[in-house]
């Protein structure tokens, strides 16, 4: 492997990144690692356990409390509806508001996984909607999709491949985005099949040795800003795109590929193993850190992966294909255990297998496919610390399909639920993450 030195420019980048893009990503980012903004009228859906948590069989219920500027809301319409996580509701039923809570009975499951309560509120001509999800006997979830026999064999030989090839890395600096105590750098590295991987490293200008953290990327195609604020902490930290293309670029770039060339990226080749999508992106993930690793302000030992949604099934990925990684963070992980449809229950995202792709997706080059990119067969080879986290009434990566990968997993693993959210995450959710990961990194 080529040392980082390969090739860098020292000269201002010719495309600087817009101000107004920066503005554009920061909102975005925030609305993404923050709480649902606040609406007129709140819907609270409450089970009866304080745990959200019952045994198989066990009965659950619900309380629901509709509010209107702070008081109970009264002579609007409700409906409800109760079922499996993402299948069809089993009891549906609708009622008008009195001024008071009212009670759901929600029935149980008979086998893990999860009940869910969706309720919906007319109010002047306006939808509202609150919702709630009960786990039953979640430790016993068990991963649908299939572990190939030579899924080890299939990976080493990929890395093999990755490893014949120079990591060429191009550095460019950005003077707009460096700071006093920072160093910012464009980064484009040489990934498989003559492709190449980008990102932004932030680097200490302190001279020293530092741990190093590689920030994955959620679904989604986007331009990408450093995490300077860990910088200025003392850690290199190294924020990756995953479609080779520059994550520097115009907002407009963007937008027309998620929309054209990019569209649904993720079904790409899904019937050949070799040419699916993600090979790419995975190993991607293992030559970022080669780059990371050869900088020569790393401290040689301390390497951890961090991402949210697809990114969080990223990290679990790269953890697993990579023994330098010393500890992961993992948020809600997409692309878990995404057979569960086909066994009646909910799958991870991106639902190949739910009632809308089902027959377009289920057929045997694709399964056989999948099984080599599903993080459940990842997880199973997780030999490091992990922090993961996510909540129960996540609707786009179903509790159900991250507890069949948590549950695989024989490494130590620390699992902070945050009950009430879905596909995002309080700031304290995120404090918690990153003070461990800061831990893990330091510790002796």
């Amino acid at each position: 492997m080529k040392n980082y030195s390969d090739k860098i420019n020292q000269e201002p980048m010719k495309r600087p990144f817009p101000i107004f893009a920066t503005i554009i990503l920061s909102l975005f980012s925030v609305v993404l690692q923050a709480q649902l903004p606040e609406q007129l009228i709140k819907i609270v859906v409450s089970p009866d356990h304080e745990n959200w948590q019952y045994n198989s069989g066990e009965k659950a219920n619900f309380t629901v409390q509709v509010f209107c500027h702070m008081n109970y809301l009264k002579g609007a319409k409700a409906w409800y509806e109760v079922g499996p996580e993402k299948l069809d509701p089993f009891k549906k039923d609708s009622l008008i508001l009195d001024g008071k809570p009212f009670k759901i009975d929600a029935g149980t499951l008979k086998s893990p996984g999860f009940l869910r309560c969706i309720v919906t509120v007319e109010y002047e001509g306006k939808k509202y909607r609150g919702l709630a999800t009960a786990g039953f006997d979640v430790d016993q979830i068990r991963a649908t999709v299939k572990l190939p026999e030579d899924f080890t064999e299939f990976w080493d030989a990929a890395k093999k491949e990755l490893s014949g090839i120079p990591v060429n890395a191009r550095m460019t600096l950005m003077p707009e985005r460096c700071t006093e105590n920072v160093n910012v750098y464009h980064v484009s590295l040489q990934n498989i099949g003559n492709s190449r991987i980008y990102g932004i490293v932030s680097i200490p200008r302190k001279e020293g040795k530092y741990p190093a953290i590689l920030e994955v990327p959620g679904a989604g195609v986007r331009a990408y800003a450093p995490d300077i604020s860990l910088a200025e902490r003392g850690v290199i930290t190294f924020v990756i795109g995953i479609h080779g293309i520059p994550v520097n670029l115009d907002p407009g770039v963007y937008l027309d590929l998620g929309n054209g060339a990019l569209r649904e990226y993720w079904t790409f080749n899904m019937d050949n193993r070799d040419r699916y999508y993600y090979k790419r992106v995975y190993l991607g993930c293992v030559r970022a850190n080669d780059f990371l690793t050869s900088l020569p302000q790393y401290d040689g030992a301390n390497l951890a992966v961090t991402g949210g949604s697809q990114g969080g099934a990223l990290s679990i990925i790269t953890a697993s294909l990579d023994t330098r990684v010393k500890c992961l963070g993992s948020f809600y992980p997409a692309l878990c255990d995404v057979t569960g449809y086909l066994s009646g229950r909910a799958g991870g995202w991106p639902h190949f297998f739910n009632k809308n792709s089902r027959n377009f997706h289920d057929t045997r080059e694709k399964l056989e496919t999948i099984a080599y990119y599903d993080v459940v067969n990842f997880a199973r080879n997780i030999k490091v610390p992990g922090f993961y986290s996510w909540g129960f009434n996540d609707e786009t990566c179903p509790p159900t399909s991250m507890y069949a990968a948590y549950n695989l997993i024989s490494a130590e693993k620390n699992l902070n639920l945050f009950l009430e959210t879905g596909h995002w995450t309080y700031p304290e959710q995120n404090n918690k993450m990153q003070s461990w990961i800061l831990g893990m990194l330091t510790k002796n």
